[in-house]
């Protein structure tokens, strides 16, 4: 008896202060109308509050911060209230008592409430559900994954963890949404092997999601962006979902899918053009600086006329307003948005750490109207160029370039600090290029590379390691490789043959979206890879299912640069001269820059003469007349100084000036550099002694039999095309005529031409060093025998 009254007295005081349900103060909870009213319950029940009503109240609180808009948000106020600190205390007491599901729950919302990662509690949140980690279910683990990442934690040990539990566990998940968070939160910790793994199980679980849960879809495209795969079955999926739920979509979902997109080089016209529609309307809503940065970021690059005027004015009233991030946004959309404004470039480059926040500055500096950087934004530069990647040195080196060239304006020191400074930059570029063996690493950093210091210092060292690194590869980079082989202009049989290869072996993993890049080079560089018939064969066949659903833009270019090599598959040319499919393509011109929309329109030209020229039997008629008397009017009449020295040249050897052409536009609208006239006996035939006006557009009739050009001189005559071809005509490092040159003398021959090409290798040689070497060098390229 002595012994239970001794042990009834604190058991009583347990029962006395712990209530026998926990209901009804959660049910008061739910129940309040505002966050003093929540905290007004925590002070009169901190002495019995269960760790299920601390969680209950982190919720409750939560919920009333998420019903406000964000300029009315007030975490800070929350935080720092002196029962929120109740809170914090009675969680660190009963966190151990909390079943997992709200330990994690707990942990993501003291996040939430700007509770700082190195807290004590945050830390002895994340310790305890480190110690039950193993017996998480999928829900939960993602959710712990979520608040890893938002501690930035992608490398810690514990986030290894979750990805192993992952990998173990992945045959019997069946929660896509749980498992998209997992995939984006572990996704810097997976080999490519386990991601390939994740994105089959993805499309195995991709229809058992309703069509309106979006977020799922965006972490799927955001988990392909981290590990750097334009897988298209799944971007294809999850576009239809963002386009089937466009209405619901808020700016900070349409601008993340723009951002996604443009990293992972995905093209969709649809999702473009309803997001432009939607953005544009979102304009007067936004005031407050960091909406409307992200408005500017995503809407300027595709606004029209009006709308980029709206924007600009508006984000030039803000800049004042704008922190270092916010600006450096805002100007890396103007360079796509092709204009700039000094007002909004400040002391930004003074306080940016950042290699890739120096280069976008320093980029916008060097393109204003006067580029100039003193010698305390030089030392920037230099002090991390040790932290640069290839992208943010080729970056630098191509502003000084600029800044060289216009050096002669200033009167100071600067320029020899800047050649300093370029030679720096070449140095560690070298550096970092030959510390690579992986092929997927050095890709990252090429895949965006251009301009002419990267041609002329990097790029046959870069080709060398490629080659080296050329058994990596696969299915999966080698789009990527061959696109940037086509952006080099540099011949390399060896990693040609190795792109050939792969895309024949592999041709059922690789996507038809990657068909193009793939067989770019080959048109361009004018190489036929072993099996030629075979790897064209393989790639149109594998490409014409999707033909229908294939980006306008896209199946333009592919026709044109197919006609460069001889290539004209009927399905393809049907497809793109068919009327439905050329009012897809005006409407997806109108949102392009004034520069790709031409570039488009150029392209479509040059394939309706290819087709017209080498294909009658397609009978696909001429429709560009008009569009090329106003592009060509801009174009034709001036000539180089190689140029002039062979039309003066031309004009002795024929016999007068009369006796040669220049600046000559033939049917179809190809213009030639110099024409003359040889009758049977090989004699120059004066212009004006026969009925055909020349140098200017002869009268033709835009029929598949248009006639050749030699049908309308005298019989026997020949009409000779002499073409100077100068740097651009060939492969960058050997003398290798590409593929566009080619195309042009197969064109002009169908005409009637004879064709004599000038490569400048042999114009500007040592053996033609003379005036009347070069005049027996046309003499041999005109009346010799067999010779073009």
């Amino acid at each position: 008896m002595l012994r239970l009254k001794a042990i009834c007295p604190f058991s009583w005081r347990v029962f006395h202060f712990r209530p026998f349900s926990c209901e009804p103060l959660i049910s008061q909870m739910e129940k309040c109308k505002d966050e003093e009213q929540v905290f007004d319950l925590i002070e009169k029940n901190k002495a019995i509050l269960s760790e299920e009503q601390v969680g209950c109240a982190f919720n409750t609180l939560w919920q009333f911060q998420k019903q406000k808009t964000s300029s009315l948000k007030n975490i800070e106020c929350i935080r720092d209230h002196p029962q929120f600190l109740t809170l914090y205390n009675l969680t660190v007491n009963k966190m151990e008592f909390m079943n997992d599901d709200n330990l994690v729950n707990v942990l993501y919302l003291t996040r939430q409430f700007a509770v700082e990662a190195h807290d004590p509690l945050v830390e002895a949140l994340v310790t305890e559900a480190w110690r039950r980690l193993e017996r998480f279910d999928i829900q939960v683990l993602s959710k712990f994954s979520s608040c890893l990442v938002d501690q930035h934690l992608y490398f810690s040990p514990l986030m290894g963890k979750i990805a192993d539990i992952v990998h173990r566990n992945l045959e019997t998940i069946q929660d896509l949404r749980s498992l998209s968070v997992l995939m984006v939160s572990i996704s810097s910790l997976t080999s490519q092997h386990f991601q390939e793994q994740l994105v089959n199980k993805t499309e195995c679980l991709f229809d058992t999601i309703d069509s309106s849960q979006v977020n799922i879809a965006r972490r799927i495209v955001q988990f392909l962006r981290n590990i750097k795969y334009s897988y298209y079955p799944l971007l294809e999926r999850c576009n239809k979902m963002f386009l089937s739920n466009m209405n619901n979509l808020d700016l900070e979902s349409i601008s993340k899918i723009l951002s996604l997109y443009h990293s992972l080089q995905f093209h969709s016209f649809e999702f473009v053009l309803m997001a432009k529609k939607s953005l544009t309307e979102m304009i007067p809503l936004f005031d407050h600086p960091a909406s409307f940065v992200k408005l500017f970021v995503a809407l300027g690059p595709m606004a029209g006329p009006e709308e980029k005027t709206q924007l600009e004015s508006t984000i030039l009233l803000m800049s004042e307003e704008l922190t270092g991030q916010q600006a450096l946004a805002v100007m890396g959309a103007m360079e796509e948005m092709e204009t700039r404004d000094s007002r909004l470039i400040k002391n930004y480059l003074k306080i940016s750490v950042k290699p890739s926040e120096i280069s976008v500055l320093v980029s916008a500096i060097s393109m204003l109207p006067s580029p100039r950087l003193d010698e305390a934004g030089i030392s920037r530069i230099e002090a991390v160029l040790p932290q640069c990647d290839l992208n943010d040195l080729n970056s630098f080196a191509t502003s000084v370039l600029r800044w060289i060239q216009c050096g002669h304006m200033y009167l100071d020191n600067t320029t020899g600090k800047q050649l300093k400074l370029l030679q720096k930059l070449d140095h560690y570029s070298h550096q970092r290029l030959q510390k690579y063996n992986n092929l997927n690493l050095l890709w990252e950093e090429l895949r965006s590379l251009k301009g002419d210091w990267f041609a002329e210092s990097l790029l046959e060292d870069t080709i060398a390691t490629l080659q080296c690194l050329m058994d990596q590869i696969n299915y999966i980079n080698v789009a990527g490789i061959a696109s940037f082989i086509s952006r080099s202009n540099y011949l390399n049989t060896l990693l040609l043959d190795k792109i050939a290869s792969v895309a024949l072996q592999q041709i059922e993993k690789i996507h038809p979206f990657s068909i193009f890049s793939i067989i770019l080079p080959f048109s361009i560089l004018n190489y036929d890879p072993p099996q030629r018939d075979e790897f064209f064969g393989t790639c149109i066949q594998h490409l014409n299912p999707y033909l229908s659903i294939l980006d306008p833009l896209m199946l333009v270019f592919l026709g044109f640069y197919l006609a460069i090599h001889e290539y004209f598959p009927e399905n393809l040319i049907k497809t793109i001269f068919n009327i439905k499919f050329l009012g897809r393509l005006d409407s997806q011109l109108e949102l392009l820059c004034s520069s790709l929309s031409t570039r488009v329109q150029v392209r479509l030209m040059e394939l309706n003469r290819a087709v017209c020229l080498e294909c009658p039997e397609y009978q696909i008629p001429w429709f560009h007349d008009r569009f090329c008397q106003q592009h060509y009017n801009k174009d034709t009449g001036s000539l180089n100084g190689a140029q002039q020295q062979i039309y003066k040249m031309l004009a002795e050897v024929l016999g007068g000036m009369n006796c040669v052409k220049a600046s000559v536009l033939t049917p179809y609208y190809h213009t030639i550099d110099f024409e003359c006239i040889l009758d049977k006996r090989k004699k120059p035939l004066p212009y004006g002694s026969h009925n055909t006006t020349l140098g200017k557009m002869p009268e033709m009739h835009w029929e598949p039999n248009t006639p050749r050009v030699g049908s309308r001189l005298p019989p026997g005559t020949e009409r000779i095309a002499l073409e100077f071809l100068d740097l651009r005509a060939f492969c960058k490092n050997v003398p290798h005529l590409k593929g566009k040159s080619a195309m042009k003398k197969r064109h002009l021959e169908i005409l009637g031409y004879r064709v004599i090409q000038i490569p400048h290798f042999e114009w500007n040689s040592m053996v033609l060093s003379t005036k009347g070497a070069r005049m027996d060098y046309l003499r041999e390229c005109i009346f010799g025998d067999g010779k073009s």
